[in-house]
């Protein structure tokens, strides 16, 4: 299942935390700190710093800011993932440069748990990283 580098070419921490991201449902993120979380290794920056050299070849979109901004410079692609994936979106202010969406955080995010789907009720309790 896993279309990322084999182990011998990446770090362990590395191969790790690409695997959590192939296990995010569509639909649904976590941030860099809930990986990180989920791990109980390294922090958001770690995670940013992998997913940054080799998170091309997993659903990085899935894997996001806490604040639910896109990233930046790859908005519009992330953005094509989220509405296919029918992911949780904010509209975006009317004075927010481009007029890009954020991410509904409270809707998207993922526990690393359950998955009952976006905006499903419940997902924000006990274990959620809110």
């Amino acid at each position: 299942m896993s279309e990322h580098p084999t182990s011998d070419a990446l770090p362990e921490y590395a191969e790790r935390v690409l695997d959590v991201a192939e296990l995010i449902p569509p639909g649904r993120v976590m941030t860099y700190g809930d990986v990180a979380e989920w791990l109980g290794d390294g922090g958001p920056r770690q995670v940013g710093r992998v997913m940054a050299l080799y998170g091309g070849a997993v659903p990085w979109w899935r894997v996001v800011r806490a604040d639910g901004a896109l990233l930046p410079g790859h908005e519009l692609r992330a953005l094509d993932h989220y509405r296919e994936e029918n992911t949780p979106l904010r509209e975006a202010a009317r004075s927010a440069e481009g007029h890009v969406p954020r991410l509904d955080m409270r809707r998207a995010r993922w526990d690393g748990v359950a998955d009952g789907g976006p905006g499903t009720e419940g997902d924000g309790g006990e274990g959620s990283h809110t």
